[in-house]
């Protein structure tokens, strides 16, 4: 079954197992369902793995965790708090810009296309995968986060220096999957304007740079002005 998942090359070796078990199968036959009775799922089933194919799993530096894409039309595009470029940033995303240049003085950008830190290492992970139109969490239980915590335990046992981004509770739920004496994990409160703007000087920016630096590796430009 592994031989039909469209995702990097890396990241299907890594994870050949996992397409294996019952509940992968499960996730492809709900979605199959879903689609054949007329419900829309977003994104679109070409950028599912969008993540995993622009950073391959030895490249992966820093790992931002969202929990499901965005359930408007053309938003969600697999990578966790990105739209397409002809897409307003939403108000999570815009939260993270205003960040950004209060923290290293990155001037916002006019999109909120964020391919250019996946290709630099930034891998945007959403603990789902799909979700239905409209519905806000509506598939957080057929399956996903079986998927992507074995994702994140692969990461956190395979690799070293990752610096994963925890912003929010459900996030942080995820810290114990993480070995923190190989790895950095910076938390903080969710971007959405829900919290209070209380994500707000969290620094992690300029933060994540310098634990890449401390390690012998390259910062993350994290300007989206071309």
């Amino acid at each position: 079954m592994a031989s039909t998942v469209q995702i990097e090359e890396s990241w299907k070796e890594v994870l050949q197992d996992e397409f294996e078990k019952p509940y992968f199968q499960h996730i492809r036959t709900f979605l199959t369902k879903e689609k054949q009775n007329g419900k829309v799922i977003y994104p679109p089933g070409s950028l599912i793995f969008n993540a995993f194919n622009i950073t391959p799993f030895n490249n992966v530096k820093v790992v931002i965790l969202g929990q499901d894409p965005y359930h408007g039309p053309r938003q969600a595009m697999g990578l966790s708090f990105s739209v397409p470029q002809d897409v307003n940033p939403p108000p999570s995303l815009k939260n993270i810009f205003k960040e950004i240049h209060n923290d290293l003085g990155i001037l916002p950008p006019d999109h909120g296309d964020l391919t250019h830190w996946a290709k630099q290492g930034v891998f945007l992970l959403n603990a789902m995968l799909t979700v239905e139109k409209g519905k806000a969490g509506s598939h957080q239980r057929i399956g996903w986060q079986s998927f992507t915590d074995a994702v994140i335990k692969a990461l956190s046992d395979h690799r070293d220096g990752i610096v994963f981004l925890l912003w929010g509770r459900f996030a942080q739920s995820k810290a114990p999957l993480i070995d923190q004496l190989k790895h950095h994990v910076l938390q903080s409160a969710h971007p959405s304007p829900l919290a209070g703007n209380r994500f707000f000087n969290n620094q992690h920016f300029s933060r994540t740079n310098e634990l890449l630096l401390g390690q012998g590796q390259t910062p993350i430009d994290w300007n989206l002005i071309n």
